[in-house]
C-alpha cells in the first residue's frame, strides 16, 4: 500500500489546499478513492494526489541560511518614515 497526500483546489482562484492523506494500493485506486472522498458533493475543481515516496523533504539547515537576510524583508515601516519625515520637513 502506498500512501498519498491530497490537494484540491476549489472553484475560482482558491489555491491547492492539502485535504488529507490516504493509502492506496496504487495511483488509479487513490483516483478512485480520493474523488469518493474528497470530490463526492463537488467541493473541488481540480485534484492532486502525491505518492508520498516522492515528496522531497528539505533539510531545515538549508532553510536556516536565508534567516540572516534582514534586507529582503521589507515591512514598510522604512517606507512610512521616509514620508513622515516629508511631511515634516513640508509643514
Amino acid at each position: 500500500m502506498n500512501t498519498y497526500e491530497v490537494f484540491l483546489k476549489k472553484p475560482g482562484k482558491d489555491e491547492f489546499r492539502h485535504a488529507g492523506s490516504m493509502q492506496a494500493a496504487d495511483a488509479d485506486m487513490a483516483t478512485v478513492l480520493a474523488r469518493d472522498s474528497y470530490c463526492r458533493r463537488g467541493e473541488g475543481e481540480h485534484l492532486w494526489l502525491i505518492d508520498r515516496d516522492h515528496i522531497v523533504a528539505v533539510d531545515p539547515d538549508v532553510l536556516a541560511t536565508t534567516v540572516d537576510l534582514a534586507h529582503r524583508t521589507n515591512d514598510g515601516s522604512a517606507v512610512a518614515a521616509r514620508r513622515k519625515r516629508l511631511r515634516e520637513e513640508a509643514s
